[in-house]
């Protein structure tokens, strides 16, 4: 009764008032592609990706050819590793890493769902727990905020009990992440850390002279400072200002983790769960930054997230949007700074069904 018989597809789109930028994008739109597996006994299971508004139909085409694939072998929910291992060698020819990693991973997250569903618990309790609760940290700080913006967002974290919070850097001019970067601290106090992101925009001097500048503020680690592939210039930079760095969130294997290791230049690892391919590849990256003694901080993913991280050793955090709040049926429960798994099967929420829209 746990064999997949349906896989339905859809789009879905979060309120966004205005564009959003950070150092490398501008964001128009919030959106999602949700795919739904139906099992044989009616059971259902769903995953999601954040799709902005890039590449459309590249996207939705990976998807459905992923979903087709699904399908025509007979898969049975559980069989969530045999999945991956069999459409990867598919996707061999044009190349496992991309569109396609991001297509596959959002099903085999589905198919997670359905699975422990059939199992009537959820999936930090299959997996095993070792905590029962997750720190979190408010996301966000981004470059086309203004002042005002920018303090009612950080302080709107502060109020809801949060003690870290991410600003985006990476400004054509560094004097001005420097005065934003100020602003907060001086609105949030000496207490509540604060991290900074350059989505990869920045030059290594500029971001060596910005680490440097920063210090006398107090930043608790730096995001993606230079381009994600320079292993030397993080090797660099954090030998030349010790400032902790996070990495991780472009990466679709362990490759990159296995070189910052061996040049000690990394200090918090970031896992995108779609990216990287799903359940089993954030697993299995997750405990090898373990094994070296490096924390987990995973990417935006919050409700795949925080229940995993329940799972791990010493967790060390997760990273929080709202974004899928308005078009969903269970709000994840944040209190306190700390993030709890739900309760519900699976990973215990769903998108509300009005919000969807079907791709066919």
């Amino acid at each position: 009764m746990s064999k997949i018989k349906e896989v339905n597809l859809y789009r879905a789109v979060s309120p966004l008032t205005k564009p959003i930028a950070d150092a490398t994008h501008t964001i128009s739109e919030i959106a999602f592609l949700v795919a739904e597996v139906v099992l044989e006994s009616g059971i259902t299971g769903e995953g999601y990706l954040l799709s902005f508004h890039y590449s459309p139909h590249a996207i939705e085409g990976a998807m459905k050819d992923a979903r087709d694939a699904l399908l025509a072998h007979g898969y049975h929910a559980c069989e969530t590793g045999r999945f991956l291992q069999d459409i990867a060698g598919e996707h061999e020819y044009f190349g496992n890493n991309g569109l396609q990693k991001w297509a596959a991973a959002t099903l085999n997250v589905a198919m997670w769902d359905a699975w422990t569903k059939t199992l009537g618990q959820p999936i930090w309790k299959v997996l095993g727990n070792t905590v029962s609760r997750v720190p979190v940290y408010g996301s966000g700080g981004w470059l086309s905020y203004s002042d005002d913006e920018l303090l009612a967002e950080v302080l709107d974290y502060k109020s809801r009990g949060l003690r870290a919070v991410k600003i985006k850097v990476g400004s054509p001019d560094l004097e001005r992440d420097i005065a934003r970067l100020r602003r907060v601290r001086e609105a949030v106090g000496p207490h509540l850390n604060i991290m900074m992101d350059a989505n990869q925009g920045m030059s290594l001097p500029n971001a060596i002279k910005l680490s440097t500048l920063a210090a006398e503020i107090g930043i608790h680690w730096f995001e993606e400072p230079i381009v994600h592939t320079d292993f030397a210039g993080y090797q660099l930079l954090r030998q030349k200002t010790g400032i902790a760095l996070a990495m991780g969130e472009r990466e679709y294997d362990m490759e990159p983790l296995k070189a910052l290791i061996e040049r000690n230049a990394l200090d918090l690892w970031q896992p995108d769960i779609i990216r990287i391919g799903g359940v089993e590849p954030w697993r299995e990256s997750a405990m090898l930054a373990h094994a070296h003694n490096i924390p987990v901080l995973p990417h935006y993913y919050k409700d795949y997230d925080v229940p995993l991280l329940c799972t791990m050793p010493h967790p060390y955090g997760a990273e929080s949007f709202d974004w899928i709040d308005p078009i969903i049926d269970n709000t994840m429960r944040i209190e306190d700074g700390f993030a709890y798994p739900r309760q519900g099967d699976g990973w215990g929420f769903g998108f509300v069904k009005k919000f969807l829209t079907e791709i066919r």
